[in-house]
């Protein structure tokens, strides 16, 4: 796909700086998985109790997704190629942490660190790609590339966890950040061009910083822990409250600012609010799978991790598939055509795997329904992007990628939470007597209940304009 962009036409950095960003994502996505698979031994090794384990997790998550706008804000502000390098330095550093660390304090300390570089390589990575690639075709097979790079960092995040605890030891899946990020430091100085900014100097919006960051925080650490603790729990409703109340506030403050963090006129942009949407009801869905094949593979055909990790190589190829065809349609098709073909794709590979769960099972007959579902879910992950990015200003691609991103980050934690109560797949017990048939249930219901979301998909699809991607004006005033 990189040959590709350079016969279209793109300068020699721009193909360097596609592989280099592609890199990042792949990084950034191996990282979703690595850590799940070591995480026994990491209980077991520095002594965690059942149940503060859960915050090697929780802790990268909740920082993650509170910073996210932050994150994009700042690329704005102080440079793209800026933040996008001392992200990678936060992700070098605190894997380092992690890898030496000596108590379960000091592992979700640095574990939180990682997180909120995450939070700023990510939309660092997506408005350096919107920045550098011209709407239209071009951009589309950059973001196709990128985010083919994402799904295969999914797949060997599992395989290079299983096989790194299993012969190193836990703080290999750490140390490995390490080198990877040491790596794209030095690539950066030398492919990504230098930040340009407007003669005009911004100022940054403290106020909104901070109201947005902490009601994010606040909002997914109740969305994380509610099912742990119960969504009715004085602690929960505490959190719930106090975000809805710092959000409300930064809303106030956004209005009023002369120069806001996230400036409302970008609401104006249909296509990247319907963007949001999408991108909410995306990771709800198509991004809660993933939880409920895991539990399929591992507590009802009883795979063992490494084979679970196996299992997922065909659906990863698959969406890999999907993000390269979701490119190709976009350039000859409207968004909105794309995104139906990718969510009726999806559709139609979910309900394929609903008869897969129980236990007689094989992976042949769960195969249908993954790579189905897979190519679906490439469709849209690469139209939705597209999406987002669309009738933004260059210095302003790094907010816009910080409010898609908070939507996905937000709809993945509410998505699994509503999936796995809705569908009782939390209140299953392996050791209740016919409890494998009560899961099946459990997880035949989830399925169907994310095909009624990606139905959603659908309908908030028919939102775009009626215009090909290419065709979309190149900024809003």
């Amino acid at each position: 796909m990189v040959t590709a962009l350079r016969e279209s036409g793109a300068p020699r950095f721009q193909h360097l700086s596609l592989a280099l960003l592609a890199f990042a994502q792949l990084m950034y996505s191996l990282d979703i998985n690595i850590v799940f698979v070591a995480l026994p031994e990491i209980g077991s090794g520095l002594g965690f109790s059942e149940h503060t384990l859960q915050w090697v997790v929780s802790a990268y998550t909740v920082c993650c997704g509170g910073f996210l706008l932050f994150g994009g804000r700042a690329a704005d502000l102080l440079g793209q190629r800026r933040v996008f390098i001392g992200a990678l330095w936060l992700y070098a550093l605190s894997s380092l942490a992690g890898g030496l660390a000596w108590s379960p304090v000091v592992i979700v300390i640095a574990r939180a660190i990682q997180g909120i570089g995450a939070a700023l390589l990510f939309p660092a990575t997506l408005s350096l790609i919107n920045r550098l690639f011209e709407e239209g075709p071009l951009r589309n097979r950059a973001l196709a590339v990128w985010g083919g790079a994402g799904a295969s960092g999914l797949t060997l995040g599992s395989l290079a966890g299983g096989i790194l605890t299993g012969v190193y030891g836990w703080p290999s899946v750490f140390f490995v950040n390490v080198l990877l990020a040491a790596i794209a430091i030095c690539a950066a100085f030398f492919v990504l061009p230098k930040d340009s900014f407007q003669e005009e100097r911004r100022s940054f919006d403290l106020p909104g910083a901070v109201t947005v960051t902490t009601g994010a925080i606040l909002l997914v650490y109740a969305l994380v822990q509610g099912p742990e603790e119960g969504w009715l729990s004085e602690h929960i409703l505490l959190s719930l409250s106090l975000s809805v109340v710092f959000l409300l506030a930064f809303a106030a403050i956004e209005f009023r600012s002369p120069d806001p963090l996230m400036p409302v006129r970008l609401f104006r942009n249909r296509s990247l609010t319907t963007g949001m949407v999408i991108t909410f009801i995306y990771m709800g869905t198509f991004g809660a799978l993933p939880y409920f094949l895991t539990v399929m593979f591992q507590n009802i055909m009883e795979y063992s991790a490494l084979q679970t990790g196996l299992a997922f190589i065909a659906p990863s190829l698959a969406i890999f598939v999907g993000t390269q065809f979701g490119a190709r349609l976009a350039n000859s098709l409207s968004l909105r055509k794309v995104l139906l073909a990718g969510f009726l794709t999806g559709i139609a590979g979910t309900l394929a795997l609903v008869p897969s769960a129980y236990s007689g099972a094989s992976y042949l007959s769960v195969l249908p329904g993954l790579v189905i579902s897979g190519i679906g879910q490439g469709i849209v992950w690469t139209a939705m992007w597209v999406a987002t990015g669309s009738g933004v200003k260059h210095y302003e691609q790094g907010v816009a990628s910080g409010m898609a991103s908070t939507t996905l980050n937000v709809g993945n934690a509410i998505g699994i939470a509503l999936l796995v109560a809705l569908s009782g797949s939390g209140t299953v017990s392996l050791h209740q007597v016919n409890s494998t048939n009560s899961l099946q249930n459990a997880l035949q219901i989830a399925f169907y209940l994310a095909a009624a979301g990606q139905i959603a998909g659908l309908f908030v699809s028919c939102l775009l304009p009626c215009k090909a991607a290419t065709d979309l004006p190149a900024e809003i005033t």
